[in-house]
């Protein structure tokens, strides 16, 4: 340990001046500096640099498991445990960013009907195009805000629909609505929950899921918890990448959300919940085993 701190800061001090202080001699520490490094010592450098080019992809949002579930798809680290990424990690000082509540973008002050709450906090759903739960997040884009309304599918997390826009209208969360009924084309009977937001309680969003055959469901009263899955991927959102960009115009802003959403997290980004497999991975494999089944 003496010897790899003297390494770690000859820059800054004089090695025989550090090995006065920590008494040794500096001929041991040339030996120990010439001698070659164990297998294990080898791995453990090929090992952190690998974590931390990972940490540094996910823009350090991601903890060990992740970590460790990225390293365990490669051949070399396949057998590596996430205790021992945990252990690499604590030294190196790579800790997960933590998130940060945000204000409410919905306005549930209405006269509209409200939906009963008929998801319930079930967010486990056992196939896709079953539960999908939409929301409502605002951005810094230059000096006026604008807003992302998105839908996700509960049961791999993947984002099926979402549009940026400058104004809290309606006209934006049925455009999101729109792209995802394009995208993914389910049946009737699809659920469809959200907060109780005007956005979602106006007529023209419940004549669309009238006129598709979807069920709408909408969370309690000022309850976010029963729209946990949404909140969660805004929060990673923010965390990961508009806390750290200062957006121009709206063109830039649809082109690094485009990235975020459609290349990083429903293809690339790792979820507990999907196995740490990322949502698009996890529907592939879902489509697989349905093949054979």
């Amino acid at each position: 340990m003496r010897y790899k701190f003297i390494e770690q800061n000859n820059d800054s001090y004089p090695v025989v001046k550090m090995c006065q202080v920590l008494k040794c001699a500096p001929s041991g520490y040339y030996r120990w500096l010439k001698a070659p490094k164990s297998r294990r010592s080898q791995e453990n450098e090929r090992l952190n640099q690998r974590i931390r080019a990972l940490f540094e992809e996910h823009k350090g949002m991601a903890g060990s498991p992740m970590i460790t579930a990225d390293l365990n798809s490669e051949p070399e680290f396949s057998k590596v445990g996430k205790n021992r990424v945990a252990r690499l990690m604590k030294k190196e000082g790579l800790r997960c960013k933590t998130v940060k509540k945000f204000v409410t973008t919905t306005d549930s002050r209405h006269k509209e009907p409200v939906a009963e709450n008929l998801l319930n906090r079930g967010f486990d759903v056992c196939s896709p195009n079953h539960v999908w739960a939409g929301d409502i997040t605002y951005l810094r884009i230059g000096r006026k805000w604008y807003y992302l309304s998105v839908f996700i599918d509960l049961f791999s997390r993947i984002v099926v629909g979402w549009d940026l826009s400058d104004s809290l209208e309606r006209y934006s969360t049925m455009k999101a609505l729109n792209k995802a009924i394009l995208r993914r084309r389910p049946d009737r009977g699809l659920m469809v929950h959200s907060d109780r937001g005007i956005q979602y309680a106006c007529r023209d969003f419940r004549e669309k899921l009238s006129t598709h055959g979807f069920i709408q469901s909408m969370s309690r009263k000022g309850n976010c918890w029963d729209n946990a899955v949404v909140e969660s991927f805004f929060h990673t959102l923010k965390t990961q990448l508009t806390h750290h960009v200062c957006f121009k115009n709206d063109q830039e802003a649809e082109q690094s959300l485009f990235n975020y959403i459609e290349v990083y997290y429903n293809r690339r980004r790792r979820h507990s919940t999907n196995n740490y497999k990322s949502p698009v991975s996890f529907e592939e494999e879902w489509v697989e085993y349905k093949k054979v089944a």
